[in-house]
């Protein structure tokens, strides 16, 4: 198997044929007789899995060192994770244990990338059944790192223990994502962000498993909330108001969410930013 590994055979029959094409020279290789499917499958089914595993492990170890150097278009010294799945479907007749669908089989492969040298530190092969956001459960985040993942692993309570491991996450709001804007800085247009802001949950589930009064004093170091880029710029809750970046305190207590009446939204703001000044 490990002449099949180093060779980049792709089956059992694939590798049986090479062997057989260098069978005059296979005593160097320590092989002495005929090499066959059926004594390959045999040694997969009762060869512990985990000696690879342990194996791999080695092998990315030596991979991150050879590629630490190695610039991926932002500037930080810190590893940057991408957490993704994908499903593969499979034939059901052939792989029954694989069951997706009545009449569809699937596994989902949940893959955690090195985006220095994009080196694969963790692949889980589940059931297509699985939700992405049970990854996280097996996930052991490394401190100062970030994980970027998309919107299908939110969920606050797992969330929370990445920042109890001191570690970074960004990811994409849902579009019932509810929270309350406290303040905004001012950032460079020039560079695509469009907002800066701290902000604090208001949904009770979340405020509850993220815990309110962490994400109200941290929120903008640890958390990045991206909105999908297919949103219309005026729905977006994410939207930059230049006017407020000029004194940030101005829109401390507007409350905004999607789907909100926007123009609604813009006079509840200059009557606050009235009386605001107002008081003054």
């Amino acid at each position: 198997m490990s002449f099949a590994q180093l060779t980049y055979r792709e089956s059992l029959r694939d590798i049986e044929t090479c062997l057989r094409a260098l069978g005059l020279k296979l005593y160097h290789a320590g092989i002495r007789g005929r090499v066959s499917r059926s004594t390959l499958a045999d040694a997969n089914e009762n060869r512990d899995w985990r000696i690879y595993a342990d194996f791999a492990q080695v092998l990315i170890n030596t991979a991150k060192d050879l590629y630490a150097g190695e610039e991926f278009g932002v500037d930080l010294e810190a590893t940057v994770y991408a957490l993704d799945s994908t499903t593969i479907d499979l034939c059901l007749s052939l792989f029954p244990w694989a069951r997706f669908r009545r009449t569809k089989g699937a596994i989902k492969l949940h893959t955690l990338l090195n985006l220095r040298g994009n080196i694969p530190e963790l692949i889980y092969i589940s059931d297509g059944k699985l939700h992405d956001v049970n990854v996280l459960d097996i996930l052991i985040p490394e401190p100062g790192s970030y994980y970027l993942m998309d919107r299908g692993y939110i969920d606050f309570e797992r969330l929370y223990s990445i920042h109890q491991a001191t570690a970074f996450f960004v990811t994409r709001a849902k579009r019932n994502f509810q929270f309350k804007r406290r303040y905004s800085r001012s950032i460079d247009g020039a560079t695509g962000l469009q907002c800066d802001q701290t902000i604090i949950l208001t949904g009770v589930k979340p405020a509850t498993a993220y815990r309110s009064s962490i994400v109200q004093s941290e929120v903008a170091g640890r958390v990045v909330l991206q909105m999908d880029q297919t949103t219309p710029a005026d729905k977006s809750i994410l939207r930059h108001f230049r006017k407020c970046c000029k004194n940030a305190n101005l829109d401390r207590y507007i409350s905004l969410c999607t789907g909100c009446d926007l123009e609604k939204t813009a006079w509840i703001k200059h009557n606050r930013i009235n009386n605001y000044n107002n008081t003054e």
